[in-house]
């Protein structure tokens, strides 16, 4: 790599941990940016981009990469909307973010209207800081499009038991919706701390919607409705 090329594209996002759908995940090709008039590369299972402006240029571990908002960006012609929200509130994502919201916010800027931006502002008018994983994110999104007030997400609770949080936090009604993964049937110790928080929040007065991934989005949707309805919540 010289210093006038980077990993870029899927590849850059797969680096930085972003979550992708399988048919971009399955495509082998190693994307790679130059910039300053430098001929893109045309090495055989690598895909050569030219920039105009040279990307933000960062590191993992020993490859130079672009940054992860621009990365990010660059998914825009390849990713539908929900699947760009998804890959963006990964990186803005807790407890580990890995930039700032408002580093996408340049980066978009900077994007100008280049192919895939108007899929990339619709995703950014949906993100959201601090979604944990990529189901809590499709969680809220199925929610808010059935209708449902704007979650927190990953809220702090004060109970009598000090302070935790809930994944989904309908404060106003006092309502959560849990997204149960496979690390609570994999992992005992997760299971065993996430039962004590659960039962903290229920004896604080809250209720509990816990959610898995083989619901369909019309029983979760349901089964929050009803939940908010008991506090008062109509539509």
């Amino acid at each position: 790599m010289t210093e006038t090329s980077a990993f870029s594209h899927s590849t850059a996002a797969a680096l930085w941990g972003m979550p992708l759908p399988r048919r971009v995940e399955r495509d082998a090709a190693v994307h790679v940016t130059v910039w300053e008039g430098k001929h893109r590369p045309r090495e055989r299972g690598v895909v050569g981009h030219r920039a105009r402006h040279r990307p933000v240029i960062t590191s993992v571990g020993a490859l130079r990469v672009v940054a992860p908002a621009d990365a990010w960006c660059q998914l825009g012609a390849a990713l539908g909307v929900r699947e760009l929200v998804v890959a963006a509130e990964h990186l803005v994502g807790w407890p580990r973010p890995v930039c700032a919201l408002d580093e996408i916010d340049s980066a978009l800027a900077r994007f100008g209207s280049r192919r895939g931006i108007e899929a990339l502002r619709g995703a950014r008018a949906l993100v959201r800081e601090r979604s944990a994983s990529p189901r809590e994110t499709l969680l809220r999104l199925d929610l808010v499009d059935a209708g449902l007030p704007e979650p927190e997400l990953n809220g702090e609770i004060e109970t009598p038991d000090g302070s935790t949080h809930g994944d989904l936090v309908f404060r106003r009604w006092r309502v959560i919706a849990e997204y149960d993964g496979d690390q609570h049937r994999l992992d005992d110790r997760q299971w065993a701390t996430d039962v004590s928080r659960l039962n903290a929040l229920a004896a604080a007065g809250w209720i509990v919607v816990r959610v898995t991934r083989h619901m369909p989005v019309r029983e979760r949707v349901r089964a929050v409705a009803r939940a908010l309805n008991s506090r008062g919540w109509r539509t």
